[in-house]
C-alpha cells in the first residue's frame, strides 16, 4: 500500500500541537463516525473491544470516535499491512502487470478521492476515469484552536453558526487530554468561495465567526492551525466499488457509496469481494 501521508488517517487524521499548556490534539477530518451496516457494526464493535473507538453522544446514539484520537482504527488497521508512507503515486503504467516505478503488480486498487482517480486511470479505462470526474467534492477549510481556558459553551459540538458549519470541543472527546481545543470547519459554499484565500485570512474570520457566538467571557487563544480539505464531503454515485477484471483495475471509497466513513468501508469490502471472486490467471504472490 502507498500513501502519500506521513501517518494514518486521510480525511480521519488527528493533528497535534505544542501549546504553553502542554500538546493538544485535534481530529481536524472527520468529527466522528457511525455505524448502522451489520458488516459495520460489527467491525465497530470489534474495534471497541480493542479499545480503537468509543461512543460519544453529542453526535448522536450511534456516533463512535477514534480513542485516544480519530485516527486509530485506520493505525489499527495500517499495522497489519506494508505501508510506504510519503509516497506520492502520480503515475500508473499497465504492461500486462501493473507498474509503480520498478515495481511490478498484479492489481491496482485506488482508494483515494474522485478528483484524484481520473488522472492515475484515464490511459486504463476511459469508463472509470469518467465516473470519477462526475463525483464532485466540497471543499473545507478547517481551523484548530486551543485555549487557555474552557470555552463558556454548555456543548461539545455545534452546527451551523453562520460560516462555520461545524464546532467540536475536541478536548472533551473520550480519552482526549491537554488543554481546551476546538475544531472549527467551515460551511461548504463558505469554504468554495474563499477556496484559494491565505490560511490567515480564513484563521481570522473562522475565529472571530466563533467568538461573536461565544460572546463575553471567551479565554485566550494559545495555538491554532489552518487546514484545507480541497476533498471533503462528496456527492457520492451509489455504485459502491468498480472492479475491471480485465485489467485487474479497482477503485473504492466513499465517493463510490456515500459521504460516510461507513460508506468508505463498505466500499472497500464490496471491492474486496470482486477481487477475491476473479478467475486469476497471473501469479497470484504479488496480489
Amino acid at each position: 500500500m502507498f500513501d502519500k501521508g506521513r501517518r494514518p488517517g486521510g480525511r480521519m487524521s488527528t493533528r497535534r500541537i505544542d501549546t504553553p499548556l502542554g500538546e493538544a490534539a485535534f481530529d481536524h477530518g472527520a468529527q466522528y463516525l457511525t455505524a448502522r451496516d451489520p458488516a459495520f457494526v460489527a467491525q465497530v464493535d470489534q474495534w471497541a473491544q480493542d479499545g480503537h473507538v468509543a461512543r460519544w453522544s453529542p453526535a448522536g446514539a450511534d456516533a463512535w470516535v477514534g480513542t485516544p484520537a480519530m485516527n486509530a482504527p485506520i493505525r489499527a488497521m495500517a499495522s497489519d499491512g506494508d505501508v510506504r508512507w510519503n509516497t506520492a503515486i502520480d503515475t500508473l503504467t499497465y504492461d500486462g502487470e501493473w507498474r509503480i516505478g520498478n515495481d511490478r503488480f498484479d492489481a491496482a486498487i485506488i482508494a483515494v478521492p474522485a478528483e484524484q482517480v481520473a488522472p492515475l486511470v484515464a490511459a486504463h479505462d476511459v469508463a472509470l476515469a469518467d465516473a470519477a470526474r462526475s463525483a464532485v467534492s466540497d471543499p473545507c477549510w478547517t481551523v484548530m484552536a486551543a485555549f487557555d481556558g474552557p470555552v463558556p459553551i454548555n456543548r461539545d459540538r455545534l452546527t451551523d453558526l453562520g460560516i462555520i458549519g461545524s464546532a467540536v470541543r475536541n478536548s472533551a472527546k473520550p480519552a482526549r487530554t491537554g488543554p481546551e481545543a476546538w475544531v472549527l470547519q467551515a460551511s461548504a459554499d463558505w469554504s468554495r468561495a474563499h477556496l484559494e484565500d491565505a490560511p490567515d485570512t480564513v484563521q481570522r474570520a473562522l475565529l472571530a465567526a466563533f467568538a461573536e457566538h461565544v460572546g463575553a467571557g471567551s479565554p485566550a487563544v494559545i495555538a491554532t492551525s489552518v487546514h484545507r480539505w480541497r476533498y471533503a464531503k462528496v456527492d457520492a454515485l451509489k455504485l459502491g466499488a468498480i472492479w475491471k477484471a480485465d485489467i485487474r483495475l479497482g477503485a473504492c471509497g466513499d465517493w463510490l457509496l456515500g459521504p460516510r466513513i461507513e460508506a468508505a468501508w463498505l466500499s472497500g469490502q464490496q471491492l474486496a469481494e470482486f477481487v477475491g471472486s476473479t478467475n486469476w490467471t497471473v501469479s497470484e504472490q504479488n496480489v
